[in-house]
């Protein structure tokens, strides 16, 4: 029976990181994948998703200048079939870099399903391999549930809308959350008539009720809401309809964005000798990712823990230094971020409305009136930073121009434990959104039990602390 160091399951974005941290180790690895190769953020998820969104913010700027007589002429119209085929095509670009990295894996890549046997061992292709350690970065796949599935080829995930030959006249979006939104509005933009329905009021994951009306808004510019409701699918004998209480709303396609669950089936779980929970998942340790005792490390979507494609690969990393380092301290994790690439984006750093500590203070932005923001031509837009009593910076969510950027440095600043006082020291150029920030993080100053009376400029060594006269 061959024996290796590290056996890693799944060639996605986690799988792909722990075999590039356990090979600084060691060359006695082995990943297993039964394909399609590619990676689901490269292949299905954030990559194509992002390229059919960008066609369609760019389409529904011409079709906006065009009504607005800035361009002039006969409108054009979209080409549904070249814009999915143009998708494809950044698809497969995107796709490449993890197939090459597969293939220079050599012998040490064996295509199959593998399934446990034991805790340190899982049998593929009829022979049984066993380690030191077995990372499972096996991923998710769309959830589906009900009778959904009777739509047939009507139906449509996440999964599979990329490999349309065309844009549906009528698409009806199940789930609202950053899947549904993202598709929902891309499809509007390109000219689709868009139904988004959802359980809840909750849109793209948003914690803050403010934000969330927000995103509504700009949603309903484009697309048909249809919330708070439960939506059945009917077949019909000439299509397919959704309803929604007393309304039946006929379409030509539903794409089903409801969420996705752990790729199990068969995996032979219950051979790590550990207690599954309802979900058939063992208990996973949130900092090492380790199952109970078993050698076991989950990484990545399955463990449905960050499931993002930055943290996959952060886990990936995690779990093959103590896969092969069993007994090393815990690693650290970063400061937690999401984005959603709707118009605007929404995104969110650190804590959230909901998670806050008491005492917690919250200064906003309104950037409906910010002037970066409206050159750019947004209408809705709106950010929360939240920072401690004392002022120290610990989250931040928005709707915003911008807010994939306005993100990023709002998480560096919340993990360098940032006071809100020296974030305002740091320099704002103009005009640019970063002022929206910058109006916010004086919302929280002014709220600050001893407020600062000082210009918020950084002060020489030998400078007074107050201004003469104060």
């Amino acid at each position: 029976m061959p024996h290796h160091r590290l056996i890693i399951l799944g060639a996605g974005t986690a799988g792909l990181s722990a075999w590039k941290q356990a090979g600084d180790f060691t060359d006695e690895i082995v990943m297993i994948d039964p394909g399609p190769l590619g990676t689901t953020c490269a292949r299905v998820g954030c990559m194509p998703s992002k390229a059919l969104l960008q066609i369609a913010k760019e389409i529904h700027q011409a079709r906006r200048l065009h009504e607005n007589g800035l361009l002039t002429g006969q409108a054009a119209e979209v080409d549904g079939a070249a814009v999915m085929t143009r998708v494809r095509e950044l698809r497969d670009r995107f796709t490449a870099g993890p197939l090459k990295a597969v293939d220079r894996m050599g012998e040490r890549y064996i295509n199959g399903r593998a399934r446990f046997t034991g805790p340190d061992c899982i049998e593929v292709n009829g022979e049984t391999h066993s380690a030191d350690g077995i990372v499972a970065a096996i991923g998710t796949k769309p959830l589906v549930p009900g009778n959904w599935p009777d739509l047939g080829e009507q139906l449509l995930t996440s999964d599979s809308i990329f490999e349309m030959a065309d844009l549906p006249r009528r698409v009806g979006v199940i789930g609202a959350g950053a899947i549904g939104c993202e598709l929902g509005q891309a499809l509007a933009m390109l000219g689709c008539e868009v139904h988004l329905f959802g359980r809840d009021h909750r849109l793209a994951g948003t914690a803050s009720d403010a934000v969330n009306e927000v995103i509504g808004q700009a949603l309903s510019d484009s697309l048909h809401l249809h919330l708070g409701e439960n939506a059945e699918p009917v077949r019909l004998d000439d299509g397919v309809a959704i309803q929604v209480g007393d309304e039946q709303i006929e379409v030509d396609a539903v794409v089903a964005a409801i969420g996705r669950r752990p790729v199990i089936d068969d995996l032979g779980l219950e051979a790590l000798g550990v207690a599954l929970n309802e979900n058939g998942l063992p208990e996973i340790d949130p900092v090492s990712l380790r199952a109970g005792d078993a050698p076991v490390w989950f990484a990545g979507d399955i463990n449905g823990i960050r499931p993002l494609m930055h943290e996959a690969a952060d886990e990936g990393r995690l779990a093959a230094w103590h896969a092969l380092h069993p007994d090393a301290d815990c690693l650290g994790r970063r400061t937690p971020m999401a984005i959603v690439f709707t118009e605007p984006q929404v995104a969110w750093a650190g804590r959230r409305s909901g998670d806050l500590p008491d005492g917690a203070i919250t200064g906003q932005s309104d950037f409906s009136r910010q002037g970066r923001a409206i050159i750019k031509g947004y209408q809705h837009g709106l950010m929360q930073i939240h920072a401690e009593e004392n002022g120290q910076l610990i989250g931040a969510e928005m709707a915003c121009a911008g807010a994939e950027h306005l993100a990023h440095e709002l998480a560096w600043l919340i993990q360098q434990e940032m006071h809100v006082i020296e974030a305002l020291q740091l320099p704002f150029y103009h005009p640019v959104l970063e002022e929206g920030l910058r109006t916010a993080l004086h919302d929280i100053r002014r709220q600050l039990p001893e407020r600062e009376r000082r210009p918020d400029l950084p002060l020489c060594d030998d400078a007074p602390a107050s201004l003469p006269g104060t």
